[in-house]
């Protein structure tokens, strides 16, 4: 196990690491915990009882985060004519085919990548770069698509994407340690609302075998998971 400077024992003396903790008295600690100098993510993390090398046991979805993410998402968006204008409209920061050279070109100053299907060709030879970023756009995440209005602005309000990785585990953000615990508490409840949703009809056993928040640089606080075991 790592070696911790002073600050992190400090904060981890906040939470009982025997105890699993309601949602909001977790948050609380979690803000109470963190100790950076800048505004610190707070992060959640799902262990599930699922085996993610089974596909019909991969567990991923979308999520709009009520009070946001409290980041600025760069949202670009590859589509023409009318789809372009309506992106546009919506408050994407970049719009247009072009930017499809451009990112041939290096260029990957954007977040979020928004495509109508009619594209969806052109951006196929992009899967090496774009894919490993997690920048590909993919209609199960509701980015491949011609509502790019909606797209848009879903993604501005707060939208996030999750997948659960090889280990069985699902990490995201659901707000900043600045965030009011309510905030960060509605944020969470509509995250794991989302992941019981998602549970596949392959899963056995245990669905959600633990839950724990943390900031950034912070501590993990474990959360009592009765209500979401399944």
């Amino acid at each position: 196990m790592p070696d911790h400077g002073k600050k992190y024992q400090a904060a981890a003396k906040n939470r009982d690491v025997e105890s699993n903790y309601q949602p909001r008295a977790a948050l609380e600690i979690v803000k109470k915990s963190a100790f950076a100098k800048f505004d610190e993510t707070v992060e959640i993390a799902v262990r599930l009882g699922v085996d993610p090398r089974h596909a019909d046991q991969v567990v991923r979805g979308t999520v709009v985060l009520p009070a946001g993410t409290g980041k600025a998402v760069r949202v670009l968006v590859i589509a023409i004519g009318d789809k372009a204008r309506e992106a546009t409209e919506a408050g994407a920061d970049y719009v247009g085919a072009e930017y499809i050279q451009k990112i041939k070109d290096g260029w990957l100053d954007f977040d979020v990548l928004i495509a109508t299907p009619d594209q969806m060709g052109q951006l196929g030879a992009l899967g090496r770069v774009l894919g490993p970023r997690g920048l590909m756009p993919n209609p199960k995440a509701g980015t491949v698509t011609f509502n790019v209005g909606n797209a848009v602005r879903e993604t501005k309000a707060g939208k996030i994407e999750f997948r659960v990785d090889k280990a069985g585990n699902v990490h995201a953000p659901i707000g900043k340690v600045s965030f009011g615990v309510e905030a960060l508490e509605t944020n969470f409840t509509a995250f794991m609302d989302q992941i019981v949703r998602a549970k596949p009809a392959a899963a056995k056993g245990v669905y959600v075998r633990n839950v724990s928040v943390s900031s950034t640089m912070g501590p993990g606080v474990m959360i009592d998971t009765n209500p979401y075991r399944g």
